[in-house]
């Protein structure tokens, strides 16, 4: 028996599209021209929904599914959306997505386009291909997607569509973001531990070699984990939170800077000063001069 197929006309939908106008009028706004919506929806048991673009959108595609489930394929791969999980289909790549006929998906979506998008894309697929994420759900995140629909259903004046597109960056950092946001959420791994250790021993100096010892892995393993995780080496993050108490000293305190190494592990107060110009642009005596006149 042949399936009907249909993109759209659910029962209890709501879907807006921006006109041309619109749109571009939002690319010549410097607040939100970097990232906005050009389309926005809500398919509650989408019966027989499937949308196939050969090729492709020139907008990302964010799919969010609540309940039922669906398939996506892209470049030839299939994935499974089910109830608590999303997917961004990047832009300009032929894709085809439907849901399933024994248990239709309830989906929220969003076409987002913008002169930072691919930089937001490349935070949630971290250079990878997309995938399907797993997100706890979370009712303000709901809440934030109806905002949206209401607001465009309202009218498109300028401050709708400025709060709209706000409220879009917000909305999807709950889902790229969702790790740093909340993470006790998320299971406790070897380099976390790691900066638990540094920041609970910034009196101590440790060598790398320490470090890695503590994490009981090599050095070359561990500065490799630590900074795919962090983005800097092992004694790099340790010297910068070093750094950073020493400016809760400057600020609060008015020892000197000899005893403020001591209160960091710098055994050396020339070596201390070199280290906090590079990082902090002035040196240890200027920044307690200009901040404590604030």
């Amino acid at each position: 028996m042949n399936v009907r197929k249909i993109k759209e006309g659910f029962l209890g939908q709501q879907m807006i599209v921006l006109p041309p106008d619109t749109k571009k009028v939002v690319t010549k706004n410097p607040l939100i021209r970097g990232l906005y919506l050009t389309a926005i929806g809500y398919y509650p048991k989408a019966i027989h929904h499937d949308r196939e673009r050969k090729t492709g959108s020139q907008q990302y595609i964010f799919l969010y599914c609540t309940e039922g489930r669906g398939y996506v394929e892209i470049l030839k791969q299939r994935f499974e959306l089910v109830p608590n999980t999303y997917i961004i289909i990047p832009k300009n790549i032929a894709h085809h997505y439907c849901t399933s006929e024994s248990d239709p998906w309830t989906i929220y979506w969003i076409h987002f386009t913008g002169e930072h998008a691919d930089q937001l894309y490349s935070r949630y697929a971290k250079d990878t291909a997309p995938e399907v994420q797993t997100i706890a759900y979370d009712e303000q995140r709901t809440e934030q997607f109806n905002l949206m629909l209401s607001l465009l259903e309202n009218n498109y004046s300028t401050r709708n569509i400025e709060l709209t597109n706000i409220k879009l960056l917000q909305f999807l950092s709950s889902f790229i973001y969702h790790e740093e946001m909340y993470p006790s959420h998320y299971s406790v791994d070897q380099v976390s531990i790691s900066i638990k250790f540094m920041k609970e021993n910034l009196t101590k100096c440790y060598a790398i070699q320490e470090l890695a010892a503590h994490s009981n892995y090599s050095v070359s393993h561990y500065s490799d984990l630590f900074k795919k995780k962090t983005g800097c080496s092992p004694m790099q993050y340790f010297n910068q939170l070093k750094i950073q108490k020493s400016c809760q000293y400057l600020y609060f305190t008015d020892m000197n800077i000899k005893e403020i190494c001591v209160k960091i592990g710098f055994d050396d107060p020339y070596y201390f000063s070199r280290m906090f110009k590079k990082l902090m642009g002035s040196s240890p005596a200027n920044y307690r001069n200009i901040y404590k006149k604030k």
